[in-house]
């Protein structure tokens, strides 16, 4: 099996700085593998909020993660400052696929990327449904 190499922070349409915490260093003394799903979900749920008008607390739907994966290529560690980038790798009627990758400060290669999957559910009955207009509508400006 072939190693895949790192994105780039150009292959992400929205960047944003993810603040590292003491307790995301593991015994290792670098952030834990975990952690990156974390980050990952903090990065796409930013976006959804600051650019799909996500109201978290109020709103009718919510997304679930139905499905992660990540790779990772160089360790990090407390107190670095790090930036998470997020695109769309697919968006469907209910769904979104997507890529985000974790980088250092001032580096264009990814120290972990993957993906995750959102699926849009009514928040009472946890059944899915549209993705909503304004998200829909920030999603597509992230489309690989």
């Amino acid at each position: 099996m072939s190693r895949p190499q790192p994105s780039r922070l150009s292959d992400y349409g929205y960047s944003t700085v993810i603040s590292t915490r003491w307790s995301d260093n593991d015994i290792y003394g670098h952030v834990n593998n975990v952690t990156y799903y974390s980050y990952f979900d903090t990065v796409a749920n930013r976006y959804l909020i600051e650019q799909g008008q996500l109201d978290i607390h109020r709103d009718e739907v919510v997304g679930f993660v139905v499905n992660s994966g990540c790779n990772y290529y160089a360790p990090v560690a407390f107190p670095e400052p790090l930036l998470g980038g997020l695109r769309v790798n697919r968006l469907g009627v209910s769904s979104v696929e997507y890529g985000v990758a974790v980088f250092r400060e001032n580096e264009q290669n990814a120290v972990a990327d993957g993906h995750f999957v959102h699926v849009f559910v009514d928040r009472k009955t946890n059944q899915p449904v549209p993705i909503p207009e304004a998200i829909r509508k920030a999603l597509e400006k992230l489309k690989v």
